[in-house]
């Protein structure tokens, strides 16, 4: 009866520290959205998130904007089958999605203001915060149409290239700076999660 009571016991207490262990890491902040955290200009990104030009193929115009989030890759595309290539961070799983949207507005240094649903979600967040270096919107904002989705810079670099967002699209700050100049409000904005064949 003893050996019972003792494998008993080590039961619960195991059971207990699982549950505390859950509790806390549900309780853990998004590593996504880390408001006041000034970003690392100097963080240099793999050679897969760097910016470059790419052969492309598409039948979409110069000037769309291809988001592939399975390649967590934003294409901007260009004449003569060329694209400009960015590195992002998209949704992770179960907020990832697909559409035909178009830029309905542009920010620079944008304020945050989470949806409702995010505070929920992640109720340490703050309910307003002003734009600047560390807000988790970055340098630059684009509005996808009545959405409550970006395509904004950041100030973790380091999730470039992972799924992190809660939807939204983000690039290191340079990037979405880059992108912001070469694109005007109105542009197409073609979402995909699965790659073309």
């Amino acid at each position: 009866m003893t050996d019972f009571r003792r494998l008993t016991g080590a039961f619960i207490a195991a059971l207990g520290l699982v549950l505390t262990t859950s509790y806390a890491s549900a309780q853990q902040p998004d590593r996504g959205d880390e408001p006041g955290l000034v970003a690392d200009d100097a963080y240099q990104l793999e050679p897969e998130w760097q910016k470059q030009v790419v052969y492309f193929r598409t039948t979409e115009t110069p000037g769309t904007i291809i988001i592939s989030t399975a390649e967590r890759h934003l294409y901007l595309v260009q004449p003569g089958g060329r694209a400009i290539r960015y590195g992002i961070g998209v949704g992770r799983d179960g907020f990832q999605w697909q559409g035909l949207v178009n830029i309905t507005n542009k920010k620079e240094w944008p304020d945050w203001t989470p949806p409702p649903e995010m505070i929920q979600r992640q109720p340490y967040l703050p309910r307003f915060m002003a734009g600047g270096p560390g807000n988790p919107l970055g340098a630059r904002a684009m509005y996808l149409g009545t959405t409550v989705y970006r395509i904004h810079g950041t100030n973790r670099p380091d999730t470039i290239g992972t799924k992190v967002s809660s939807g939204c699209f983000r690039l290191v700050n340079r990037d979405v700076a880059d992108l912001y100049d070469r694109v005007p409000v109105g542009t197409k904005v073609v979402i995909r999660q699965k790659p073309e064949l």
